[in-house]
């Protein structure tokens, strides 16, 4: 199995810091984030794309990466939420990292917190990533 989870989020985590100190990051799902503004970045699905499987090793696989993004501002927080989930967008595309969705969650736990909820995908044979 091709895993690129760790490099992936190490990636989009590097960036965020860089362009929001002090922000919060997760490798799995956080229903209540202790501060914000808060992102978890998961890897949701990984499936072998059977057409370049050959008799040798070579296999190429189509990841799902799932992206939350909360704030709690006062004022802003759904401002916020967008400009981070664009930082993320822009940063994934040269990567060829497909925008699969990008759609505002209700966080039933604390209504006072709002959540984008983004999914990629990607093909990759472990060392690239190939638009698919």
């Amino acid at each position: 199995m091709i895993d690129c989870e760790n490099e992936v989020y190490t990636m989009i985590v590097t960036m965020l810091r860089a362009q929001y100190p002090g922000i919060n990051t997760s490798s799995t799902y956080v229903d209540a984030p202790s501060s914000f503004p808060h992102v978890s970045i998961e890897m949701k699905d990984n499936s072998v794309m059977a057409r370049t499987m050959d008799t040798g090793d070579y296999e190429v696989s189509i990841v799902v990466f799932e992206i939350n993004i909360y704030s709690d501002r006062t004022n802003g927080k759904k401002a916020e939420c967008k400009s981070i989930a664009n930082a993320i967008d822009q940063f994934l595309k040269p990567y060829n990292f497909r925008r699969m969705s990008l759609v505002p969650v209700p966080n039933m736990l604390n209504r006072s917190i709002y959540r984008l909820n983004a999914r990629y995908r990607v093909a990759t044979d472990g060392k690239n990533f190939y638009r698919r």
